[in-house]
């Protein structure tokens, strides 16, 4: 049984949940629409029990607990204001001149940016694949998969709720926004790789690998 990374005890990750915990409580107080904070926040619940299941026997690099940790920040912001409120979102628009809240477009860069590094620990972990060109592909592959199985989620949403998910679409009028919120997506897990691959490296190294 590989021991726990040395750098994220138990106390670590108790921190990262009380943390997450508070601010989802937060997030919850009064939330524009509390059915959409509750589809929108869906994902805290559910990871941060795995998190805490898996933590002793697979253990995760600190990169990878901190990111999650910030991709849980977007979606409790997202959540509470609904992605198209957002007020972070409205001073980008106003000091970039864009014609929508671009908050949206944050919260798709973190559906590939984030779930990338996930994908790239467990198949580094867990296949023998090695750094180079075909992980990096499959790991855009699964991204994008991930982005796609949303959006169905969502249009399955929009189908049972009817006019009330507008919100939870965020599409904010523009017929394009499935593509645009997969391709950035598929721009988060690019990226992601480009700029974290060393320093995820370096972190997997002291890791005893997972077969």
């Amino acid at each position: 049984m590989p021991t726990p990374h040395p750098s994220l005890s138990a106390r670590g990750l108790a921190v990262y949940s009380v943390a997450l915990l508070a601010l989802l409580a937060l997030s919850g107080i009064r939330p524009l629409e509390l059915d959409t904070w509750a589809m929108e926040v869906a994902p805290v619940f559910i990871a941060l029990p795995l998190l805490w299941l898996t933590w002793r026997r697979f253990p995760l690099t600190p990169l990878v607990y901190a990111l999650i940790f910030v991709h849980a920040l977007v979606l409790m912001l997202g959540g509470h204001y609904t992605y198209a409120q957002v007020p972070l979102g409205f001073w980008m628009q106003e000091l970039m001149g864009l014609a929508r809240n671009p908050y949206d477009g944050i919260g798709h860069l973190a559906q590939g940016f984030v779930p990338a590094m996930v994908a790239r620990e467990l198949l580094l972990r867990h296949t023998p694949l090695r750094p180079g060109a075909w992980l990096f592909t499959l790991v855009v592959a699964v991204c994008g998969a991930i982005s796609a199985l949303y959006e169905l989620i969502e249009w399955s949403a929009a189908a049972a709720i009817g006019a009330g998910a507008e919100a939870f679409l965020g599409t904010q009028g523009d017929p394009w926004d499935t593509q645009k919120d997969m391709a950035l997506a598929f721009i988060g897990a690019i990226a992601a790789q480009w700029l974290l691959a060393r320093w995820h490296d370096a972190q997997l190294a002291r890791i005893a690998p997972a077969r």
